[in-house]
């Protein structure tokens, strides 16, 4: 991702996550992508319900709302986007939810997670195992019985992992 999209990507943040707790749901991701029919900006909210599955607190209602309200506020800051055209994309994170974040992360210790790293670690870029803990700016991976130190800073992806059972 180049620097200048790194930068609209904060500013997308900076706009659309106050929309999203007026709304009683979690900013959980935010992507400007250019694809061949134009630019793409894919928001994922979720909500924060103990004892629910992930993704399943957001209902097609939350996504109308928040699209229709950060649609109003693009129409607004329009300075902030480059010439042309988008399509805004709001949606729930699904069952392999993303971690973003480092409360995410946090959020989700104990859980199975896949993880790409940057740079790679010990040989390796891809990672697959139970993520144990934070620590300070890393996270703890139980990486086949090893446990793995990861810079948060070095995460490229990561997302839970779900399992269906029979």
């Amino acid at each position: 991702m180049t620097q200048a999209t790194q930068q609209l990507v904060q500013a997308l943040q900076h706009l659309i996550e106050p929309i999203c707790l007026a709304h009683g749901v979690e900013l959980v991701d935010v992507r400007y992508l250019r694809e061949p029919k134009g630019a793409v900006i894919r928001v994922i909210i979720d909500r924060n319900v103990p004892g629910l599955e992930v993704g399943s607190g957001v209902s097609l209602e939350d996504c109308t709302a928040v699209s229709r309200d950060v649609s109003t506020s693009l129409d607004v800051h329009e300075d902030l986007l480059p010439s042309g055209g988008f399509r805004l994309e709001v949606s729930s994170p699904g069952l392999e939810r993303p971690l973003v974040k480092l409360a995410d992360f946090e959020r989700f210790s104990g859980h199975e997670v896949k993880v790409k790293t940057q740079t790679p670690i010990e040989r390796q870029r891809r990672f697959r195992g139970t993520l144990l803990r934070v620590v300070d700016q890393n996270i703890e991976l139980d990486h086949d019985g090893k446990v793995l130190s990861i810079p948060h800073a070095e995460i490229a992806q990561a997302n839970l992992v779900y399992r269906f059972s029979n």
